[in-house]
């Protein structure tokens, strides 16, 4: 696909798996599709899913402070998507084929927006740009190259710095600094 616009409108189309029976809509991306940093997170909650874009709820609230405060940028100067498109039902983990046959959408945006940085959100992001079974809390506080040449800093999934607040956020905030350092340094 030649744009960024038509792969997104092909993605709302897709019917590959059973999740798009369920959707409200396809929850492509949010933010500057020209900036040098990524954030990718697992699959769309129920606030992601009415509103159709990653990341609008209490958690992507949480991510857009951090990142501001951090980073001192806004959606604007990031872009943000997910391994899968659509809600699973109430909110479940992603199942391995979900995320097998979503897979292409994420690495066709990742290809078109060729970030600088990948900032993963949680295991599921973190497993499937790392392709590891290791889980985020042995894997975040570094930086990772792909064999792809990605640059890749993982961190917690704002869902979880909301269940446990102090020493999650402050994790994430490290993370992102990592992520400042990984940007200045490419």
């Amino acid at each position: 696909m030649e744009t960024l616009l038509e792969i997104e409108t092909a993605a709302k189309l897709c019917t590959a798996c059973p999740l798009a029976a369920g959707r409200t809509q396809v929850v492509f991306s949010r933010g500057n599709p020209e900036s040098d940093l990524m954030f990718v997170g697992e699959a769309p909650g129920r606030d992601e899913d009415l509103q159709g874009a990653p990341f609008v709820g209490r958690s992507g609230q949480l991510l857009d402070r951090l990142v501001a405060e951090e980073l001192g940028r806004d959606e604007s100067a990031f872009y943000v998507a997910n391994v899968i498109k659509c809600r699973p039902p109430n909110n479940r983990d992603p199942l391995p084929d979900e995320v097998a046959t979503c897979r292409h959408w994420l690495d066709e945006q990742i290809a078109f927006v060729s970030p600088r940085v990948i900032v993963t959100l949680g295991n599921f992001a973190t497993r499937a740009l790392l392709n590891t079974t290791e889980g985020i809390t042995r894997l975040r506080g570094r930086t990772h190259e792909t064999p792809g040449g990605l640059t890749v800093v993982p961190t917690y999934h704002p869902s979880a710095a909301l269940r446990s607040g102090g020493s999650v956020v402050a994790d994430m905030r490290a993370d992102l600094v990592r992520a400042k350092r990984a940007l200045a340094a490419r």
